[in-house]
């Protein structure tokens, strides 16, 4: 068997969000890490499949779920991400329905890409 790929996704315990709202802002996460590869091409969106991306999206699509206890947790996790060229998206919440109107970043995607590049950065995350 090849080599493994996945995504994890990155949320903020400490906020206590609405168990909709928390799987909303994972699902955001995980849509900006592949979309922002993307563009516009005749009509057409278009993802250029490449090492990381291919075998997960033509693949297991794996994602595993994990926490993290502050905003500065986040940041750590996304900032180490993009440090080892991971594809990575932080995503911040405008504050409409929860964090009374203030914008707050709430999850981060890490990956797709190698099992084992993924886990460098998140594997001592809890599982949410």
């Amino acid at each position: 068997m090849g080599v493994e790929h996945k995504q994890v996704i990155v949320l903020r315990k400490d906020l206590n969000m609405r168990k909709g709202k928390m799987v909303a802002q994972g699902a955001h996460a995980s849509m900006r890490a592949i979309l922002q590869l993307g563009h516009a091409a005749q009509g057409n969106f278009v993802i250029p499949l490449d090492t990381r991306i291919e075998p997960w999206l033509l693949g297991r699509f794996k994602k595993i779920c994990v926490s993290v206890n502050s905003e500065a947790e986040l940041l750590a996790v996304h900032d180490a991400a993009r440090a080892a060229g991971l594809i990575t998206a932080l995503i911040q919440d405008a504050g409409l329905t929860e964090f009374g109107n203030v914008p707050t970043y709430t999850a981060v995607a890490v990956g797709p890409d190698r099992e084992d590049r993924v886990d460098a950065i998140t594997g001592g995350l809890p599982l949410l």
